[in-house]
């Protein structure tokens, strides 16, 4: 059976960021398809330097084939998007070269312009609607081999919330947890797993943490994990406490209100909580804590032995983080 390779120059535009992150993966699983040894190069926007992606898409003497992943393209510079539509009208062979664009008005030229050179575009709207993410429930189940129950599914959306990174973590976590043998998964197994999540949430957890209260946050994490909350989904909402100091962090000066929302894809009262949680974080504090987290990842994934140690490590170090000790 033949092996398609991906386009040449492909836009994923969008503001749901777990779906863009796996259409970028699916990018890369194509072209490995076709070249087991393709190499990747994944570059954030603000970060490209002029002649950088010419310089990458150079032909190489051995043929390595590529792929070029640009993140927030909507902050390259405009003589780096001028360089990037010059090469979208004529890209290179064996190289794939990908822009991830979270959508709205910046970064537009960007966007109409490899559109007008025949990238190709895949487009990745966030969920609004409860019946959207039952959807995205049953199809991430199903994905796995299995089936959800609709009243499941319910229960589900009800206990872990609309957050999809959040909900394809407790798919995950209810597939792995679910025995074979069962038919599929039903309300028992949901409630099996989630007791106790109306007290005691990740994102309750990762709220202390973030804030700097270590006591508070070790207790609640204690709590949530005596009570059944799985730790992957403490492990994902710690991740997204921090993904959102960065967004907040990083954000542009001179937006505000409306228009910083709609940048960073996030509601109003959400942005002001994280602004308050931003005091005593900086760079460098921040990326431990987000190593910390990846580390904790793979360890409650089956990487380590024992998960609430990996998860209170984890909590102390964002604590220590935050303060600078």
């Amino acid at each position: 059976m033949a092996v398609t390779a991906p386009a040449p120059v492909i836009l994923v535009t969008g503001d749901e960021e777990l779906l863009a992150d796996r259409a970028v993966s699916a990018v890369v699983a194509a072209a490995r398809a076709v070249d087991p040894a393709t190499e990747t190069q994944d570059l954030v926007g603000g970060k490209v330097e002029p002649g950088e992606i010419t310089k990458l898409a150079s032909p190489s003497l051995f043929g390595d084939r590529l792929v070029i992943v640009i993140r927030s393209a909507q902050d390259l510079v405009k003589d780096v998007v001028a360089e990037a539509l010059a090469y979208a009208a004529r890209p290179a062979e064996d190289i794939v070269l990908v822009f991830v664009h979270p959508g709205g008005v910046k970064g537009k030229a960007l966007v109409e312009g490899v559109k007008k050179a025949g990238a190709q575009v895949v487009t990745v709207t966030k969920l609004t609607k409860p019946g959207e993410r039952l959807d995205f429930i049953k199809s991430e189940v199903k994905r796995a081999g299995r089936t959800i129950a609709p009243d499941a599914a319910q229960a589900l959306l009800d206990a872990v919330g609309s957050d999809l990174r959040e909900l394809a973590a407790a798919c995950s976590q209810l597939v792995f947890d679910t025995p074979t043998d069962k038919k599929g998964i039903d309300v028992t197994a949901v409630a099996r797993y989630h007791r106790g999540r109306a007290e005691v949430s990740g994102f309750t957890v990762a709220d202390a943490a973030v804030e700097g209260r270590l006591a508070v946050a070790l207790e609640q994490l204690r709590w949530a994990m005596s009570t059944g909350v799985a730790p992957v989904l403490l492990v994902s909402a710690l991740a997204g406490g921090l993904r959102s100091l960065a967004k907040v962090g990083g954000a542009p000066r001179n937006l505000r209100g409306g228009q910083l929302a709609s940048h960073l894809g996030m509601p109003p009262w959400k942005i002001d909580r994280v602004k308050r949680q931003l005091n005593g974080w900086g760079p460098e504090g921040l990326s431990q804590a987000l190593q910390a987290i990846a580390t904790a990842d793979e360890q409650v994934k089956g990487g380590g032995a024992d998960p609430g140690y990996a998860l209170e490590h984890a909590v102390q170090v964002i604590v220590a983080s935050r303060t600078g000790r």
